[in-house]
């Protein structure tokens, strides 16, 4: 069965999108027998490489949508790619948007996410869809430390990409909760619900296991179990992720690698311009491009 059970197929649509002819496929995919949803982007011909899209905390699969990025941020992403002959896949992880049939985001912990992109990798590695040989993976925020953990735990990846990733998660994490609230989770029993609003107003419900893994993840020894080329973008005015971590992933990386230092907020500055959502795209699909093997 070589792995088959994780997932299945249950919707495809085709869509003109940007001028060129790409087919998209809702899916259910399964981490053990839990199911979580993605959508398959891929261009016309013959198989593509492929890039797995992993969003941020909070998020889901299409991202942050402003005035300015109407689609959200992966779904103009996922486009960008399509137009430069890749296939992508972007995941609502377990608890996440619109995969809650087994989980709610109270039960999100990193090593969960992390289950859940690997899981992802299989598929994209069994499929016929996509060229299974070419895939590579791009994480943003919290979905870079699930990206980095990937990369260092699988094989046969060929670029991983991080957007303003979380390389230390208790900074990020106190600065999000407060210490208060993050000594509280840090003390909770794992199964304890603790209630939290986040500082754009989001009213979100965690339980201790989420702090637990706190103290136990590290993305950036993480990223060393990886040889492939490492792509890092970082904003010089992201206050959520501190800019410093970006250069800590370089640090601990050995490979052909890139850091991209730009004048951007952690979202890219995309509630007042596109332009540098669309510079970091274009940054980002020029290095996939120069490390694919296919190519």
């Amino acid at each position: 069965m070589q792995r088959a059970f994780r997932w299945a197929a249950i919707a495809m649509l085709s869509a003109t999108i940007a001028g060129a002819e790409i087919s998209e496929t809702d899916l259910t995919l399964r981490t053990g027998q839990q199911a979580f949803v993605g959508t398959l982007v891929t261009p016309s011909g013959p198989p593509a490489p492929v890039v797995l899209l992993l969003h941020g905390f909070t998020g889901t699969r299409d991202e942050l949508a402003t005035d300015h990025v109407k689609d959200g941020v992966f779904a103009y992403t996922a486009r960008a790619l399509a137009d430069a002959g890749f296939a992508s896949l972007r995941i609502d992880f377990r608890g996440s948007g619109e995969s809650l049939a087994d989980l709610t985001f109270a039960d999100t912990t990193f090593e969960g996410q992390i289950a859940d992109a690997i899981a992802a990798v299989d598929y994209l590695k069994l499929t016929d869809a996509v060229d299974g040989d070419d895939i590579h993976i791009v994480g943003w925020s919290l979905g870079g430390l699930v990206a980095a953990s990937v990369a260092g735990r699988v094989d046969g990846l060929d670029t991983v990409s991080l957007w303003n990733a979380v390389g230390d998660p208790e900074a990020t994490f106190v600065g999000l909760f407060g210490s208060d609230l993050m000594q509280t989770g840090l003390d909770a029993a794992p199964d304890t619900v603790i209630s939290t609003e986040l500082p754009w107003g989001a009213k979100i419900e965690l339980k201790g296991t989420f702090f637990d893994g706190i103290e136990a993840i590290n993305p950036v020894e993480e990223i060393k179990g990886f040889d492939g080329a490492l792509f890092v973008a970082v904003g010089a005015q992201d206050t959520t992720v501190l800019p410093e971590n970006g250069a800590r992933f370089i640090e601990a990386h050995e490979g052909p690698e890139k850091l991209w230092v730009a004048e951007m907020d952690h979202v890219f500055n995309v509630f007042s311009t596109e332009t540098m959502l669309a510079e970091l795209v274009a940054e980002t699909i020029a290095f996939i491009e120069a490390n694919d093997d296919s190519r």
